[in-house]
């Protein structure tokens, strides 16, 4: 792990020290400067849950990623500065959807002078950790919250305008094989959302930016804009004037965005 690459790409200038600021600081300072992404799944180039190849993707060809991705870079990120961290298997709509979900997101566990929450790849969520403890989440204007449910879980509901509604999480550590097969899964099934789904998501200052298939929005902790995108140039472009992502090659993702749009978004007859 090259934290000095790290830094550079997420624009730390700090001294990395063991405490929460440096968390909180670093926490804020990757969401900011790298995108949630799903584009090589798009593209069918084949994702894993090692931290080292998203160290390889993310810093050194400046793309971004998914949870597995993020969040192992940013783990192995903290750890290499001396913060103990717990991989944890969280689950995306887990009350609603039951128990096969549990892996199919990847949340941090940081211990320091009480247990903290990192997540940077949530795509949508809180813009910084936050203590274990009920209660609600506020960062960037945004206002979450965190709730403690039945059988040792814990859960996260996102702020009002967010995708995906909640997580679940515990504390122990996950299994690698689970996340590793639910990472699997979530690129080659037909079923996936991240199949069928391009997107893009990052915060800005004051603001979350969210691009979903044709469908651009800026959302604000009052409400949101959005902007149909008309062409796979313009969606090309999308990506790189507000993500930071040199992709042409998404241009050839179009036929499948614009047929996906139509099937959702089309008037019955």
């Amino acid at each position: 792990m090259d934290l000095q690459a790290y830094f550079g790409r997420i624009g730390f200038t700090g001294e990395a020290r063991v405490n929460p600021a440096t968390l909180i600081a670093l926490h804020r300072a990757h969401l900011l400067a790298i995108p949630y992404e799903n584009l090589d799944v798009q593209f069918g180039r084949a994702a894993t849950t090692d931290p080292e190849a998203a160290f390889e993707k993310i810093v050194t060809r400046r793309r971004g990623g998914w949870c597995y991705e993020m969040n192992g870079l940013f783990g192995l990120a903290l750890q290499t500065i001396g913060f103990q961290v717990t991989r944890l298997a969280g689950g995306v709509m887990r009350g609603a959807l039951g128990e096969d979900v549990v892996g199919n997101h990847l949340v941090l566990g940081v211990q320091l002078d009480r247990t903290w929450i990192a997540d940077v790849g949530f795509g949508d969520g809180a813009l910084e950790p936050f203590p274990l403890q009920a209660g609600p989440v506020r960062a960037g204007g945004f206002e979450c919250r965190l709730e403690a449910v039945e059988g040792g879980w814990w859960r996260f509901h996102n702020h009002a305008f967010g995708g995906a509604p909640n997580f679940d999480f515990r504390l122990e550590a996950a299994d690698p094989a689970r996340l590793a097969s639910q990472c699997a899964w979530l690129q080659s099934s037909p079923e996936s959302p991240f199949v069928l789904n391009a997107t893009a998501q990052r915060h800005r200052p004051g603001e979350i930016l969210i691009l979903r298939g044709r469908v651009f929005k800026r959302v604000r902790p009052d409400g949101f804009e959005d902007h149909l995108v008309g062409s796979a140039g313009e969606f090309v472009d999308v990506l790189a004037r507000e993500f930071d992502l040199d992709l042409p090659e998404a241009a050839s993702l179009w036929p499948r965005i614009t047929a996906r749009h139509q099937a959702l978004f089309a008037t019955p007859a």
